[in-house]
């Protein structure tokens, strides 16, 4: 009898493979690095061979150090990078071009184009989303109208569309063409009361249809897999933050859970009724499984988080390796009055400002990497906390706690100033790797190795709980000069 679930989580810096076990534990991982790819100031790429290469590599790795075979698995899920977007040849196999990273800049013109003749409000109306460079809609468009041909094939259906589970997908099933619901919901292509591509955004975006994945729940039989995972049946999908909902058990309406990764996504449940922002934030998809209605979600999504973190290591040799911040960071006793505004891909939500570009505020003689390290570590905080008022103000629920994951999360430093900022206690679980654990989740349900969410929710417990110990007058002090920082960013590309 197969013991346990698989899932593939490809993130946006690498892409990792994890065995769980029926109690929700992890027992093995394997995990792989794939290049970033910078055609020009604001592009961002991946190669996509490079990422399915490394998928087959992490199963493997992950497979022998448990020395587990395929057969020990009673299915496997996918959770993947949202947004970012691929075209490949279906006759093929290959992609046409690198994939469009989530982050990547070059479609903002578009986005203001698609603001500037009153799109805002369809496309807020029917898939919760502001117009914006972010989302994939913008990148399918800007792959078709680049590429010699590619138009004319995607309308034949012999080139093919999708974000990184659909591309994972179609390679290890040997080519079932699908994405499910939650990844569908952020090309601004799906309509988010039918669950399926509308006419009228495909027009507006000039999409056509034959080139797009049957879009199915995020809990379900797929297909089965071939090598490296051969009779193992794929039977679940979310984007990675959706995952991280379902993997820290946010099952009821108002659970809300912040992961720390290459960005910030914080998501709230809101139910089984999508809730429309009227404070920047965004209205999207937190699940489908199987039959179930759908569950949506409040998202306020923060571009850059641990990517600054990488930056300093990479760009400024500040640090060897990323876990050496906190050290660095600790070795002042606070910011210096220095503050970092990692706007390299514009802002995000609830400011949605494109035209924002990265700046170090504050800076003295005084001034030295420690302090650098600290505004750098802060930084996703402050977001963060500018996100949880505005889902506040959206939802009218008050924040008691927020649950926390992703790499970043380990960083205690980082949590305890959350904590402090927020005013509210930040609570780190026993696994930090929620993502692949929501996957991992939606497969298990998908061929009953889990019974319902209620098995999901008893196997959520908490590792650490950070209270708030900063009173409110300096706690504003702070966040005003955060802000104030904030405004030198904005309109610097303009």
């Amino acid at each position: 009898m197969a013991r346990f679930i698989g899932a593939i989580d490809q993130g946006t810096t690498s892409t990792r493979f994890i065995v769980v076990d029926e109690a929700g534990e992890i027992r093995a991982v394997d995990q792989r690095e794939h290049a970033q790819i910078y055609p020009r100031p604001g592009w961002v790429e991946h190669d996509a061979a490079e990422i399915l290469q490394n998928a087959r590599a992490a199963i493997a790795g992950a497979l022998a150090s448990a020395r587990l075979t395929p057969g020990d698995l009673a299915a496997v899920g996918v959770t993947n990078q949202r947004e970012t977007s691929l075209l490949w040849d279906r006759a093929t196999g290959r992609p046409l071009h690198n994939a469009l990273v989530w982050m990547d800049m070059r479609t903002q013109a578009a986005a203001e184009r698609l603001a500037a003749k009153g799109a805002g409000g369809l496309l807020r109306a029917k898939t919760g989303l502001p117009p914006a460079a972010y989302f994939s809609g913008l990148k399918l468009a800007w792959l078709l109208d680049s590429l010699p041909g590619a138009r004319g094939k995607a309308e034949r259906g012999e080139a093919l569309f999708g974000t990184m589970d659909s591309w994972l997908i179609w390679n290890m099933t040997g080519g079932r063409h699908v994405t499910d619901a939650t990844n569908a919901s952020r090309t601004q292509l799906m309509n988010l009361s039918t669950l399926d591509w509308d006419d009228e955004l495909l027009t507006l975006f000039d999409i056509p249809r034959a080139c797009l994945p049957e879009i199915r729940s995020s809990s379900e039989l797929y297909g089965v897999c071939r090598d490296p995972l051969a009779g193992v049946p794929l039977a679940g999908a979310l984007g990675d933050q959706h995952a991280a909902l379902l993997g820290q058990a946010c099952v009821r309406a108002g659970d809300a859970k912040n992961t720390y990764g290459t960005g910030c996504f914080l998501l709230m449940n809101t139910g089984e009724t999508p809730r429309p922002s009227q404070s920047g934030l965004l209205t999207t998809l937190g699940y489908k499984l199987g039959a179930a209605p759908a569950v949506y979600a409040l998202e306020g999504s923060i571009a850059i988080a641990g990517a600054l973190i990488q930056w300093l290591r990479d760009n400024l040799g500040l640090i060897e390796k990323s876990a050496d911040v906190e050290a660095l960071a600790r070795s002042v006793p606070d910011n210096g009055d220095v503050y970092f505004v990692p706007a390299f891909s514009g802002l995000y939500a609830p400011r949605w400002r494109g035209d924002a570009r990265g700046i170090i505020a504050g800076l003295t003689r005084f001034s030295n990497k420690g302090h650098i390290a600290r505004a750098a570590l802060e930084a996703a905080a402050y977001q963060t906390r500018e996100v949880m008022a505005a889902m506040s103000a959206d939802s009218g629920v008050a924040l008691s706690e927020l649950k926390v994951d992703g790499g970043m999360a380990a960083n205690d430093l980082l949590m305890q100033f959350q904590a402090d900022i927020l005013g509210a206690p930040v609570v780190r679980p026993h696994h930090l790797e929620t993502t692949a654990l929501g996957a991992a989740y939606a497969a298990g349900l998908a061929v009953g190795f889990f019974k319902g969410v209620d098995d999901i929710a008893a196997h959520w417990r908490a590792e650490r709980r950070f209270e708030p110990g900063m009173g409110d007058v300096e706690r504003a002090r702070l966040v005003a000069s955060w802000e104030k920082a904030v405004e030198r960013s904005l309109g610097w590309s303009a």
